[in-house]
C-alpha cells in the first residue's frame, strides 16, 4: 500500500472524530460560557454527566481496547502515553484552571462555537495562542 492510501483512511477517521467530538461538546452544550460558568459555580450539574461519560470512554479506550485487539485499526501498534508532573505541569494546570473558571471557556469548546456562530470567542482563542507563545518562548 503506498503512503497516500495509508494516510488517507487516518485523514478520514481524524475528521470523523473530530466532528463526532465537536457535535458532542455542542449538543451538551459544553460551547456556551454561560453554562460552564453555571457548573463551575455549582448551580448546574448536567456537565458532570458529560465528564463522566468522557473519562468512561477514556478509560476503555486507554485501558481495555489494547487488551482486546493486538493492534489498532489504523496504526500498526498501540503507543505508550507518559505523563510526568513537574513544576510547569502544575502551574499551567492552575492557570488553565483559573482561565477556565474566569470566562467559562475552554480550547474545544471554543473552536466548537465558532461553527456556531460565537465569533466573541475569538477573543479568548486569542489569548489562548498568546499564552501558549509565551510559555513556548519561556521554554526555550
Amino acid at each position: 500500500m503506498t503512503p497516500h492510501a495509508e494516510t488517507l483512511p487516518k485523514i478520514i477517521a481524524t475528521l470523523a472524530a473530530g466532528m463526532l467530538f465537536g457535535f458532542g461538546l455542542s449538543l451538551s452544550t459544553m460551547i456556551q460560557p454561560e453554562v460552564v460558568l453555571g457548573f463551575l459555580h455549582f448551580q448546574d450539574f448536567g456537565l458532570m454527566l458529560v465528564m463522566g461519560g468522557a473519562v468512561g470512554v477514556v478509560l476503555v479506550a486507554y485501558k481495555i481496547v489494547p487488551r482486546l485487539l493486538s493492534k489498532p485499526f489504523l496504526d500498526s501498534h498501540f503507543h505508550a502515553h507518559p505523563s510526568f508532573w513537574n513544576r510547569d505541569t502544575l502551574v499551567g494546570s492552575a492557570l488553565f484552571g483559573i482561565g477556565w473558571g474566569l470566562c467559562g471557556v475552554c480550547p474545544g469548546p471554543a473552536i466548537a462555537a465558532l461553527g456556531v456562530g460565537n465569533v466573541d470567542l475569538l477573543w479568548a482563542l486569542g489569548g489562548m495562542a498568546a499564552g501558549a507563545l509565551v510559555q513556548g518562548l519561556r521554554a526555550k
